[in-house]
């Protein structure tokens, strides 16, 4: 498993939520810039899923990289949905998507089905990385854990099987809660190589994170993938928190972890990044973007300079956790 924290050494990825139209029409032409702006400036590992505008998203990172040296680049989708030639009307984050109607299926079946239309969609022969998605609370309320037993017999022996075969890399979840990670690493018969982690280990939000998965993560030698380091855009002034409308806790928070950026002279998009890859288990993160002039201010911030002094405030004011690793000072 050590491989794969080698693989992606702890790099800066690209997240496609947004390009599969999430909160707003992306015209074509931003999305394709969006992703070559990417590419241009290095970046080499690239996310994306079916459930991302019911196969928008894939299409259109598909466009860009397909055209590309399929050895220079990692890539990763999700599985646990595939799309149907049915429409329906849409509604809530992709509503402004492909209007294909979306089957949520995390049987053996459904998952080859899922990972056969992803690679067509993608127009590439081989996935690195491949993460059920979303079989978690927040998605599937009390019936998580009946689903999640469909995808221990279906989705995990399925990902099992291909990477002992050399298909793929390997497999692990793409949540956006710490429990279902938590209970996969406890499983002997199919044992995650790494998991995507949205949202769950952000400056604005890691104390859960920090109390199993995380710690349990590097103990095993899993990986953990950062996805939705700026929280759906809060932590960066944005209206939205976890995909939905800001709480004003959340803005109160932010308001404060600015004034201490402000005090040192931090961007706060560089703390959130740095702060989200300290950590020994993360291996990569993967903000997500929908304007290329976005990739080169996430560039920019990873290796920004931050002084002790700031974290050491953040700290004192309890606005992180005292057992949260701090990047280098």
């Amino acid at each position: 498993m050590r491989v794969l924290h080698q693989l992606l050494n702890n790099t800066l990825g690209f997240g496609t939520a947004p390009l599969g139209n999430m909160f707003r029409e992306i015209p074509e032409d931003e999305a394709l810039a969006t992703v070559e702006a990417a590419w241009d400036s290095g970046i080499r590992y690239f996310d994306t899923a079916p459930f991302y505008g019911a196969g928008l998203a894939e299409k259109r990172l598909g466009s860009v990289l397909a055209q590309k040296p399929r050895d220079e680049f990692l890539l990763s989708t999700k599985v646990g949905r595939y799309i149907s030639g049915e429409t329906e009307e849409k509604e809530g984050l992709f509503a402004d998507g492909r209007s294909n109607k979306v089957i949520t299926d995390y049987t053996a079946e459904a998952t080859r089905k899922s990972l056969e239309q992803s690679k067509e969609r993608l127009g590439i022969d081989r996935l690195d990385f491949v993460f059920v998605h979303d079989i978690s609370p927040d998605f599937h309320g009390d019936e998580w854990t009946a689903k999640f037993e469909e995808a221990r017999t279906g989705a995990f022996r399925v990902l099992t099987e291909m990477r002992e075969q050399g298909l793929i890399k390997g497999w692990g979840l793409g949540v956006n809660t710490t429990e279902p990670i938590e209970l996969a690493m406890q499983l002997q018969e199919t044992q995650p190589d790494l998991s995507l982690s949205a949202t769950q280990y952000t400056i604005l939000q890691h104390e859960k994170a920090l109390q199993r998965m995380m710690p349990n993560a590097e103990a095993q030698g899993v990986g953990i993938i950062v996805g939705g380091p700026y929280n759906s855009g809060a932590l960066l002034g944005g209206d939205h928190f976890d995909y939905a409308e800001a709480p004003q806790s959340v803005k109160d928070q932010v308001a404060a972890l600015s004034a201490v950026a402000a005090r040192h002279d931090v961007d706060l998009k560089a703390a959130a990044l740095q702060f989200s890859t300290a950590h020994p288990a993360a291996v990569a993160v993967i903000p997500g973007s929908s304007r290329p002039g976005r990739i080169a201010e996430d560039i920019a911030a990873l290796s920004a300079e931050i002084p002790g002094a700031f974290w050491n405030e953040l700290v004192q004011e309890g606005l992180i956790s005292a057992k949260a690793p701090l990047p280098k000072r």
